[in-house]
């Protein structure tokens, strides 16, 4: 008498047998793309990990780059605290900062609103005012000696054409911080103007135009309905530019070298001098360490802040 199996009591291999196909395909699929992004990865992690790892060994010796380092514990770390130079240079970067970071924010949300309209040529005019952050460090460098210079400089020979005193700028201790400033500002404001000019697009018109049927001025529909929808971009802006404020050094090497008397020298170029011109690799990574704990500091403070003043969605 031949059995017959019911469908029920068929063997459940069927399932398994095409799973593992499935699952060998995964795998191969994960390995091909590991296979493509894995020596990028490596020379990411290689150029980012194994210096920031040198670099604090560095700072716990004394080393000038030739003899053999001498281990000193946290001695360059407390030569920070009293060391009249860093406190100027911390100075003269928060200086830059209350100067730059303010200025960038307002000047690219004004950007933005402006070139988010329908106007004649509007692409090219966005273009415009995103070229600058193309431009390389030591470009602006160079147009920033040719305007302001105070012998040859673009800008005297027009205040000289208006007869009005011409000005030390580069050269003026009280001046040549807002000088940097000014240019920084050129270049820099494109990336906020870019980011804000994002946001806008993404907000509904149907909000501003309900605001506007209720009554609400151009002004009012703005700051009631437009820049609340703004609060993350605007968090998110104010700490990178404040990042970049922090870590100012290309303009300042290719304008000024830290002077005239010092007024220009910013954390990061006394950094650098401090490593490459007085070889004191352990100290300046000391520095570079100390630089790290209070960007990090700023950006957690700034992030937990904006999130307990319920900010928009961060």
């Amino acid at each position: 008498m031949t059995a017959t199996l019911s469908p029920a009591a068929t063997p459940a291999a069927t399932p398994s047998r095409t799973r593992r196909p499935a699952r060998a395909r995964r795998v191969r699929e994960g390995l091909t793309g590991w296979g493509f992004v894995g020596p990028a990865t490596l020379i990411v992690l290689g150029l980012s990990i194994f210096p920031a790892v040198w670099a604090f060994l560095l700072s716990l010796q004394d080393w000038n780059g030739f003899s053999t380092p001498e281990p000193v514990g946290l001695d360059n770390y407390r030569a920070m605290a009293s060391d009249p130079d860093l406190a100027a240079a911390a100075g003269h970067t928060l200086l830059y900062t209350a100067l730059f970071v303010p200025a960038s924010v307002l000047l690219g949300l004004g950007l933005a609103v402006l070139l988010n309209r329908r106007i004649i040529l509007v692409g090219v005019y966005r273009t415009l005012i995103f070229l600058p952050f193309v431009v390389s460090a030591a470009a602006t460098g160079i147009l920033t000696t040719y305007l302001f210079n105070p012998q040859f400089g673009l800008v005297n020979n027009a205040l000289r054409v208006l007869g009005l005193p011409q000005q030390g700028w580069l050269e003026d201790p009280h001046q040549a911080m807002v000088v940097i400033a000014i240019m920084s500002l050129w270049g820099q404001a494109a990336f906020t103007t870019v980011i804000y000019l994002a946001a806008l697009q993404d907000i509904p018109a149907e909000l501003t135009e309900a605001a506007r049927v209720d009554g609400a001025n151009r002004w009012q529909s703005f700051w009631h309905v437009t820049f609340p929808q703004l609060a993350p971009v605007t968090v998110f802006v104010a700490i990178w530019q404040t990042i970049q404020a922090i870590q100012l050094f290309d303009l300042v090497y290719t304008t000024t070298r830290g002077g005239p008397l010092g007024s220009t020298e910013t954390i990061v170029y006394y950094l650098w001098s401090s490593a490459f011109k007085d070889l004191e690799f352990g100290y300046a990574s000391a520095v570079a360490y100390g630089l790290f704990a209070v960007t990090l500091a700023i950006t957690i403070g700034v992030t937990v802040y904006s999130r307990r003043s319920k900010v928009g969605g961060l």
